[in-house]
């Protein structure tokens, strides 16, 4: 089971998410893939993750999940991989959104569906609280491009040291790369 993870203010409508979906769905492998929408609340997000793996058979065996979490996504991912046993693909994953959030305090809106919300120090302590200090590197597959204009990709390089990794010059945030790693993201998975 793959489950795509996607970042801050996104939703499934997302690029990534729906190449990935309609990648998945050509292999005849749909069923094998989810892609929740994530509430702004770090706890609900992290509830909305896990009712979408209890919703695949396969997702009761950590061995069979592999989390593939972009941005804030990449950081939800990290916090259950580590919390379930899992694996986890992190792009341009975020190292500590509850500092690099902070800037964005107040009025958002999720740049899919335009529905608005306040961004509060809720947000940020509840990040805080999902901080995972120690990763064991092997269940991880790490993309990043240097080209990152939101994050320093130097952070999650020292941060996931160890761990197998794809690292682009230039690029953006939003990994423009992304098409070229899914044979690797589904090698890493298992579903090859």
């Amino acid at each position: 089971m793959l489950i795509y993870l996607h970042g801050f203010n996104s939703s499934p409508a997302s690029h990534k998410a729906q190449v990935m979906k309609t990648h998945m769905e050509n292999r005849g492998q749909g069923h094998r893939y989810a892609c929740p929408a994530l509430p702004d609340t770090p706890g609900e997000a992290i509830l909305a993750i896990e009712a979408a793996i209890a919703e695949n058979p396969a997702g009761r065996d950590p061995r069979h999940v592999t989390f593939l979490g972009s941005s804030l996504g990449g950081f939800y991912a990290t916090y259950l991989a580590e919390k379930l046993g899992c694996r986890a693909v992190l792009i341009n994953p975020a190292i500590a959104p509850h500092l690099g959030l902070e800037a964005y305090l107040g009025t958002q809106k999720n740049l899919h569906t335009g529905e608005p919300y306040e961004l509060t120090r809720a947000h940020l302590e509840g990040w805080r609280a999902l901080v995972v200090e120690r990763i064991d590197p092997e269940k991880y597959l790490l993309l990043l491009e240097t080209g990152d204009e939101v994050l320093d990709w130097r952070e999650a390089a020292r941060k996931y040291e160890g761990a197998r990794a794809a690292i682009r010059d230039g690029g953006d945030h939003s990994l423009q790369s992304f098409a070229e790693h899914i044979p690797r993201i589904l090698r890493f998975a298992g579903l090859v």
